[in-house]
């Protein structure tokens, strides 16, 4: 019997089925967030780029789970691509005191909530001193502990071509 159920679940699927398109996120919750669970969903990623915004790595701490981490998959120029991961101590650690001014912006967030699991999908673009550095998809995990949303990861892809500021 279980290698019956063995070779089922290992069967290829029906030529049908693997023609089928992938389902899309739903539509987007327009920005201001007009549902209060968005809005605290929204709230420690919008503290992780206030504090990115200071330069304070110990800001971008405090709306994380320590066993999570940063994930970044960068395009480079010339079509070559390279996979980072980070600690968030190393994340942290890499938000240096500075003159120039950061900040990132999202458009269009994907927000979904299951229970106390929630992710958020959404275009941003990476900005230093007003103009665009890099831009990409950010997709956000988080975990609700104790009433309040925590991001367990980010994950990110990176590119420095047809960035524009939103």
């Amino acid at each position: 019997m279980k290698q019956l159920l063995l070779a089922a679940l290992l069967a290829p699927l029906p030529a049908l089925a693997q023609t089928t398109p992938t389902p899309r996120l739903p539509p987007a919750n327009p920005l201001p967030y007009e549902d209060a669970e968005a809005a605290a969903v929204m709230s420690p990623i919008n503290a992780m780029f206030a504090g990115l915004a200071a330069h304070d790595g110990a800001a971008i701490l405090a709306q994380t789970r320590p066993e999570g981490g940063a994930t970044v998959a960068i395009e480079k120029p010339d079509g070559s691509r390279a996979l980072r991961h980070l600690s968030w101590a190393e994340f942290a650690a890499g938000i240096k005191p500075g003159p120039e001014k950061l900040e990132e912006r999202i458009s269009t967030p994907a927000i979904e909530v299951d229970g106390d699991i929630a992710m958020v999908w959404a275009p941003y673009v990476f900005l230093i001193d007003g103009k665009a550095h890099h831009c990409g998809i950010n997709h956000f995990d988080l975990v609700r502990e104790n009433a309040s949303w925590k991001v367990l990861n980010v994950t990110w892809s990176q590119r420095t071509t047809g960035c524009t500021a939103q």
